[in-house]
């Protein structure tokens, strides 16, 4: 199998290391924007580089992985799909509804097949919390609490074409909220601060935030998120129930300090980002892509999904600006009707 992979920064030149010591893959074709980078990564791995997207496709693939810019993915995604090949994109698929429904459309027209990057549904600790939910150990679910804290900020120029801190930090929270408890939101009331650096006032983002999420069966979600955790990277999601109580993500590594006479000690060695904490669940999404790609297993992430989960960081992101409760099914009229 030969795979092309499209975007060699940080999460694709990961992706190329897996994929390069995958014994089903028999070779990568490497290109980013920056082609020294890519000729650099392919030496490393003993892979070949391409000057640019084109070569990709003419000097022929079975896959293409899209790691490439978020403003670029939609586009890469319609290519691959008209090419009859089968896809995997880091999320999302585009910042906006019409960009993601497009990239949806060509996928489908052409029958072939889209993962999607959201790496928490195969990190141990939430498909333990999965398990749990499923199997109605914590008997009916009331309330679940998410969260997502990065030590510090992105690069000020990453913030305008982030796509603001829902769509691009929390959308995590909410596919994994929807994948854990099998439920769809149907309400969210969010708010943001903007009280931290200047860099996010002037790139119209928020440096925290936080969002009261209604599921379709009553339960009740919060889910925050903030850039300034200067204690270390904590990604979390308490689930209660009448019956029991779990967490993920709590372990001697969660940057958190109890201030109980015999609580447990603060971590000496906190998780240093999303790279760290979740190496394992970046491995194995792509070991399933390629499962996906050989016939062996469905696809564990489709397009739809990132849908889903791109309706409400929209939601939140409206009820932020307007200060009132959005219902996600308040964005799909229209043309998105028949996602729905």
């Amino acid at each position: 199998m030969r795979i092309g992979v499209i975007g060699t920064g940080r999460i694709g030149t990961i992706h190329a290391h897996t994929l390069s010591r995958h014994r089903d893959v028999g070779s990568l074709i490497l290109t980013d924007v920056d082609p020294a980078r890519a000729q650099a990564l392919a030496h490393r791995l003993g892979e070949t580089a391409a000057p640019g997207v084109d070569e990709i496709y003419t000097w022929g693939v079975d896959a293409v992985v899209i790691t490439a810019a978020t403003s670029a993915h939609a586009d890469l995604i319609g290519r691959a799909a008209r090419a009859g090949l089968p896809v995997f994109c880091e999320k999302p698929i585009a910042l906006d509804l019409a960009g993601t429904l497009q990239a949806i459309t060509e996928v489908e027209t052409a029958g072939t097949v889209l993962q999607m990057g959201f790496q928490r549904r195969f990190d141990t600790g939430y498909r333990g919390a999965r398990e749990a939910v499923r199997s109605g150990r914590l008997g009916r679910l009331h309330t679940v609490r998410a969260m997502t804290s990065d030590p510090e900020p992105p690069p000020a120029g990453y913030l305008p074409q982030s796509g603001g801190l829902y769509r691009d930090s929390s959308i995590h929270d909410f596919d994994i909220l929807r994948w854990v408890t099998g439920r769809d939101v149907v309400d969210v009331y969010a708010a943001g601060s903007d009280a931290g650096p200047a860099v996010f006032r002037e790139a119209g983002d928020v440096d925290t935030g936080a969002a009261l999420l209604t599921l379709d069966d009553g339960t009740l979600a919060t889910v925050t998120a903030t850039r300034m955790n200067g204690a270390g990277y904590d990604v979390r999601m308490e689930l209660a129930g009448e019956r029991d109580q779990i967490v993920v993500g709590l372990d001697d590594r969660t940057p958190i300090a109890s201030t109980e006479p015999t609580g447990p000690p603060a971590a000496d060695r906190p998780w240093t980002g999303f790279l760290e904490r979740f190496a394992a669940a970046y491995e194995a999404e792509l070991i399933a892509f390629v499962e996906v790609v050989r016939g062996e297993r469905a696809n564990p992430c489709d397009g739809r999904e990132a849908l889903q989960a791109l309706l409400i960081a929209e939601a939140c992101e409206l009820s932020r600006r307007e200060r009132r409760p959005v219902r996600p099914a308040e964005l799909t009229s229209g043309a998105t009707a028949a996602f729905t």
